[in-house]
């Protein structure tokens, strides 16, 4: 079996990959989809020995039966499954500690996400302090978005009629 320190890194990539995609997850159960990208991103599928199926199929064998997700121990039940068939020239236990490594201490990839860009025209068309006009009332002198109050007319409800000259004026006229 794998060193305590090992296992600690495997348990931490478990819970990176459980709460992957998933803001209520707490990290203590992992669903199929993230159990695929887990051995996705970790090399675990090489699409030869080990597809997408095999691990559709090795998720399906160790969960419960009517459950949806796994825990952490039927996790490593899962991974020793795939392990003898990844690393088909290895004993199981040296092929149980080869796919251990692959996994410890990995976490999710983001694939697709795209990074911002600010130079050319981009660069000018964000720069707040060239606005003119309206637009120019929507952001505070930092640059800052002011939010609802930069967009709408905040309506008076002081009683007056919009625009009044005299308002609060109505006291000091009346004498009591």
């Amino acid at each position: 079996m794998a060193g305590s320190a090992e296992m600690a890194s495997l348990e931490e990539s478990f819970r990176k990959f459980a709460i992957y995609g998933d803001t209520k997850a707490t990290g203590q159960e992992m669903n199929g989809k993230n159990w695929a990208k887990l051995c996705k991103d970790c090399k675990v599928t090489d699409g030869k020995s080990v597809t997408s199926t095999d691990v559709d199929i090795v998720f399906s064998k160790v969960k419960g039966k009517t459950a949806r997700v796994i825990n952490y121990e039927e996790f490593k039940k899962a991974l020793e499954e795939l392990a003898p068939k990844r690393f088909k020239d290895k004993s199981k236990e040296e092929a149980y500690e080869a796919i251990c490594q692959l996994v410890a201490g990995k976490e999710p990839i983001n694939v697709g996400v795209t990074k911002a860009k600010t130079v050319g025209a981009v660069e000018r068309l964000t720069d707040t302090s060239k606005y003119t006009g309206s637009h120019k009332e929507r952001f505070d002198e930092t640059g800052k978005g002011k939010g609802k109050s930069g967009r709408e007319n905040i309506v008076d409800t002081s009683g007056y009629v919009s625009a009044y000259k005299n308002a609060g004026t109505y006291d000091a006229k009346v004498k009591k």
